[in-house]
């Protein structure tokens, strides 16, 4: 498995509802691309508050590398990653993405 871990520093002036949207939009995608697994998405609520600014992010497990590549390259992932980039503070800038392979 492969834990698709992506972290956002959204701009100051993006309401919660709008990231909820996009999160809602992410889900959307499992229906189109065979392979997802679980999606957990959210705002930090860590007590250590050592966030650095990026203070909302999601993970995706991916039953395979395959399956994260039909990911990545499905015309929905694409168009949400460019709503993601839009509204991050300093666009690409403002993501982190990490793909970790997983032991079940």
């Amino acid at each position: 498995m492969i834990r698709h871990i992506v972290l956002i520093k959204f701009q100051p002036d993006v309401a919660e509802e709008l990231i909820e949207s996009l999160f809602q939009e992410l889900r959307s995608i499992r229906d189109q691309v065979s392979g997802i697994g679980e999606i957990v998405s959210g705002r930090s609520e860590s007590p250590e508050q050592i966030e650095r600014g990026y203070m909302h992010g999601f993970t995706i497990d991916f039953e395979s590398w395959e399956a994260l590549e039909a990911y990545q390259t499905h015309p929905d992932h694409k168009a949400l990653g460019a709503k993601l980039v839009a509204n991050a503070i300093g666009g690409i800038d403002g993501i982190l993405v990490l793909d970790i392979p997983v032991s079940a």
